[in-house]
């Protein structure tokens, strides 16, 4: 259906692309630059958000002459892949996690079930090659669609950005970090008892679109730091002590990749994809549960144990090295590239 590309073609890449205003849009705009930055033809269409859940609202686009490969998310809607090159659909996280059910309001319930899931089943079964964020998504997807060939592709960070101040200086107040969108899915609504159950002890800081009001439950040592561009999330990367992520469930989580690179140990659920990401009691804390009270203690922990909390930043950055730079995913990318069109054939 798609094999229109000369025989032993190059890879050129054309991402398709939903401006949705999450993570996804990151990691396609930072694949997109650094295969560029490799010599390989790379571009994207952005698509306005309707384009998810109103595909006929927009006009099909259409495949650059150029391009021997599209690669999409899996949430793109059949009727906006293009023809005419081999297809890679990634999948970030299952929302078809049953762990996520419970949180789900039942519009988002319906939506998932009824319009997500047939969209995303008709992109893997139609595919040539299905990555997934992590091996904890691969999974999800065997154990959903029924589709075990999926490459497992980590997401990367640029170490030369996400990195450690040269000198770190604990503040009077241990400094909590979140960074994320507001959502049950994310454990937003654990914040609130965190902090209360810390005290004047702690501080966090959490990032809070400027278009919305402010959360009202939470308590006086939290305060909003905005949207930071990329420089600013940095810069509070490295001004604070810990990232305190109680996200119920994350396809790979990004957010700790990059808290990692910065030296940050990690205080996060230990659901889904995170144990993959943090090496608990390493480089970080996991919890289990909701309970804020054992976040809390968790956060007690790294305040009181300085040499453990300077253990734990440092291996931080090294298993960021060894696993999560994004010259890895890239290589990685490239490789799945090139062994789509060999021996590609009209």
């Amino acid at each position: 259906m798609r094999r229109t590309a000369p025989a032993h073609a190059k890879p050129a890449v054309w991402f398709p692309t939903i401006r949705a205003g999450t993570g996804s849009d990151v990691f396609t705009q930072r694949l997109c630059e650094a295969l560029t930055a490799r010599g390989i033809r790379a571009d994207i269409t952005w698509l306005p958000h309707r384009a998810e859940y109103l595909p006929w609202s927009i006009a099909k686009p259409e495949k650059p002459a150029w391009a021997t490969i599209v690669h999409i998310n899996t949430w793109l809607h059949h009727s906006l892949v293009p023809y005419g090159a081999r297809l890679v659909a990634t999948m970030h996280h299952n929302v078809h996690d049953d762990n996520l059910d419970p949180f789900k309001r039942w519009p988002q319930r319906l939506y998932h079930r009824w319009w997500i899931k047939p969209m995303e089943s008709w992109t893997l079964r139609h595919a040539d090659r299905i990555t997934a964020v992590s091996h904890y998504t691969g999974r999800e997807i065997e154990r959903t669609f029924r589709i075990a060939d999926t490459h497992v592709i980590h997401n990367g960070i640029d170490l030369d950005i996400f990195r450690p101040p040269l000198e770190r200086k604990r503040s009077p107040s241990f400094r909590l970090l979140y960074v994320g969108s507001w959502s049950a899915r994310k454990g937003t609504d654990l914040l609130a008892p965190i902090m209360r159950c810390l005290g004047d002890d702690f501080e966090l800081e959490y990032t809070w679109a400027s278009h919305r009001p402010t959360p009202r439950d939470l308590p006086a040592n939290c305060r909003s730091i905005g949207k930071p561009d990329l420089a600013g999330l940095v810069t509070a990367y490295q001004r604070c002590d810990a990232l305190l992520f109680p996200s119920r469930l994350e396809g790979f989580g990004q957010v700790v990749a990059e808290a990692m690179g910065c030296g940050l140990p990690v205080i996060a659920r230990n659901s889904s994809a995170l144990p993959e990401i943090i090496d608990a009691e390493h480089t970080g804390i996991l919890v289990d549960g909701d309970n804020a009270g054992r976040y809390a203690d968790a956060a007690i922990d790294l305040r009181n144990d300085q040499e453990k909390w300077n253990m734990m930043s440092i291996a931080a950055r090294k298993r960021a090295e060894a696993h999560f730079g994004i010259e890895r995913m890239i290589d990685r990318y490239i490789l799945l590239y090139h062994s789509m069109m060999k021996g590609y054939n009209p």
